[in-house]
């Protein structure tokens, strides 16, 4: 059964490479910071994550043990795994407020697909269909915020 869901992966990420490289786009390479809303700075522009929503900070998570936040655990993962690196952003497109939305990479890996193997994410319902299925993975396996139980207070 895990060599079925490792072959799966494999697969899902090879298209969505392939899907992604075909599209025409400006690339931005720099250093980035994690903003509070889940959002990066790079060259000093807003960029989203192509593909995902990253739980708002007002959102809480209680497990078992107790209360905890969402959105800033999966905000810290985000900017433990680009801490270090160059991020290399390829823009897919322009929103009304100025900011970008773009698939950024660090290292090769696609943050998007990272952030919903992790857990950390959830993905868009435009989002790519690779992108969906490395969600419903991570929830199936409790990982992330799929992992804790919701409090909408």
């Amino acid at each position: 059964m895990r060599s079925i869901l490792q072959a799966s992966a494999l697969f899902i990420f090879a298209l969505l490479s392939f899907a992604l490289q075909t599209h025409a786009a400006r690339e931005m390479v720099s250093y980035a910071r994690v903003m509070d809303d889940g959002s990066l700075r790079v060259k000093g522009r807003t960029v989203w994550l192509y593909g995902i929503y990253i739980p708002p900070t007002d959102r809480t998570c209680r497990t078992y043990e107790r209360p905890v936040r969402c959105g800033p655990r999966s905000i810290l993962a985000l900017d433990f795994k680009i801490e270090p690196h160059f991020v290399s952003c390829a823009v897919t497109g322009e929103n009304d407020d100025g900011s970008i939305t773009a698939v950024c990479k660090v290292n090769g890996e696609d943050l998007s697909a990272w952030m919903l193997q992790s857990g950390w994410a959830a993905a868009l319902p435009d989002a790519p269909f690779a992108y969906q299925t490395l969600e419903k993975i991570a929830r199936s396996k409790g990982l992330g915020i799929w992992g804790t139980i919701i409090d909408r207070r």
